[in-house]
């Protein structure tokens, strides 16, 4: 779908459809609260013949509520938009997204006034929000459908009253809103792909393609062999059943002109491509949906992806650990002691615990590349979905700085996110009687406890933040912009925006 600013409008661009937005106030008539329609903004024809048609009268322009009427050769469609002075960045991106479902099978060209929605000078900040909310809302994972997905929408305009002037800016924001659609929709078709299609060896591969697309960027891997010589035992102890290769991927992002004064990023990210539980065997109906296990991975890579793609004056690294922690006779067994890269031994008392042991090797191996910051992110606490839902993302970390930066990323893009606390008696808890550390807690507190153990393996007093997206990497219906069913692709906007404004 292509979209475009039509500039200076003295028209419409299409008389397919247009849309109008509407808003609704809440009045006192005679003591008694009524919803009014704000239409001043529309056009004289267009208000001559609503007034003329009886049920008009019952369109109040709230969130969602819609009225079609005909002007001439010309469809129009009315978009209630609600209270105009609560419409938020977030308001309009849930607003686009659930318009862009009520129109997309219908028509060929779309063109939607959009002057009344923005406030001050901010049309391109509106369109970038808009235009994202309607990537992010087109895409569907139809790969193994034989019938696929449909979108009959060819062109979406933009119609504002604003001069050529502002094309470049608008322009700009068009372009980031699809370079963030883009690398949400390649992370959500990671997620979705199926264990038996994306194994650590595959996606390994596709990363590499993907990346050669990429400016300043540079993609290496290690696999078995040179992750033994790095002693990443840990991480090797979750694929000891696997009959395919682990997989730590480097990638590396160089902006044009470094400096000592530089910024230094790095993502992590636990790319488990399934999750069995290993000899801990998880229980069947616990094992459907374990392909999503990667989702910590993807959230870091379409970060990284977007943020490259923009060409931030920052430096940045994104590693990836994957594999899969399956079951065989090699299987590492619960009660197993494993030496970590970092020298610290780890008591193994539940091999359903698995991703912080991949964590684990791969945050002590990105504290060697002495970054300004680490931020993980993985599904790795089942207590983080019992805790937030799918609605919020969970944070702990060892720098406060960092830490409020994230948050005000997060709040810049309409994304939630909260911060646990790691207190000395969950460290202790994470302490074992016959090695340095065990890989679970002795009950409550799950979440914490398992950033508490990834604590252990940061070095250098590295700045480091962990993003727990148990929940949150997991669609629910309760955004209009996310899939039914599926991944999320939420955080990656965060992290995106954290880069950029590093």
């Amino acid at each position: 779908m292509n979209i475009v600013v039509h500039y200076n409008a003295t028209e419409h661009a299409t008389n397919d459809l247009v849309i109008l937005p509407s808003f609704s106030k809440s009045v006192k008539v005679k003591g008694k609260e009524e919803t009014q329609l704000i239409n001043t903004h529309w056009p004289k024809e267009v208000k001559d013949n609503f007034n003329a048609i009886a049920a008009s009268r019952h369109y109040k322009g709230n969130t969602g509520e819609h009225f079609i009427l005909h002007v001439g050769d010309t469809t129009v469609l009315l978009w209630g938009m609600g209270d105009k002075t609560k419409l938020d960045n977030e308001a309009i991106r849930r607003s686009a997204a659930n318009l862009f479902k009520h129109v997309k099978d219908h028509h060929d060209e779309v063109s939607f006034v959009v002057d009344a929605i923005v406030k001050g000078n901010k049309l391109p900040e509106t369109l970038e929000v808009f235009a994202e909310a309607l990537h992010m809302t087109g895409y569907a994972y139809d790969k193994y459908m034989s019938k696929k997905a449909t979108n009959k929408v060819k062109t979406w305009y933009f119609e504002t009253k604003e001069k050529k002037a502002k094309a470049k800016a608008c322009d700009k924001a068009l372009e980031t809103a699809k370079i963030i659609g883009d690398a949400i929709a390649f992370a959500r078709d990671l997620v979705n792909d199926p264990p038996n299609h994306l194994d650590s060896v595959a996606y390994a591969k596709l990363i590499e393609k993907d990346t050669k697309n990429l400016k300043r960027v540079k993609y290496k891997h290690l696999g078995k062999p040179e992750m033994t010589k790095e002693n990443m035992n840990l991480f090797l102890s979750v694929n000891a059943a696997s009959s395919h290769d682990p997989r730590l991927v480097h990638l590396t992002y160089t902006p044009a002109k470094v400096t000592k004064n530089t910024k230094h990023i790095c993502f992590v990210g636990k790319g488990l491509t399934f999750d069995t539980g290993g000899l801990s065997l998880k229980p069947s109906t616990s094992m459907v949906n374990m392909k999503f296990d990667m989702a910590g991975s993807a959230t870091v890579y379409g970060a990284f992806r977007a943020a490259a793609m923009l060409q931030p004056n920052v430096k940045m690294t994104c590693i990836l650990g994957i594999t899969d922690n399956a079951v065989s006779e090699t299987a590492t067994k619960p009660d197993s002691i494993v030496k970590g890269r970092n020298g610290m031994t780890v008591e193994i008392l539940n091999t359903d615990a698995e991703g912080r042991l991949v964590l684990a090797d791969c945050l002590d191996y990105a504290c060697d590349l002495k970054p300004d910051c680490i931020i993980d992110s993985a599904t790795l606490t089942g207590a983080c979905l019992m805790a937030f839902g799918n609605e919020v993302c969970g944070m702990m970390g060892n720098d406060p700085k960092l830490i409020e930066k994230i948050k005000k990323s997060a709040g810049a893009v309409n994304e939630y996110i909260w911060e646990l606390p790691i207190i000395d008696e969950w460290r202790k808890d994470m302490k074992s009687p016959i090695a340095d550390l065990k890989n679970i807690g002795s009950g409550g507190a799950g979440t914490a406890k398992a950033a508490a153990f990834l604590e252990y393996f940061i070095k250098n007093d590295i700045s480091w933040a962990h993003l727990d997206i148990a929940g949150v990497g997991d669609s629910s219906k309760h955004l209009p912009y996310c899939p039914p069913k599926g991944a999320s692709g939420l955080m990656i906007r965060t992290l995106t925006h954290f880069a950029l404004n590093s």
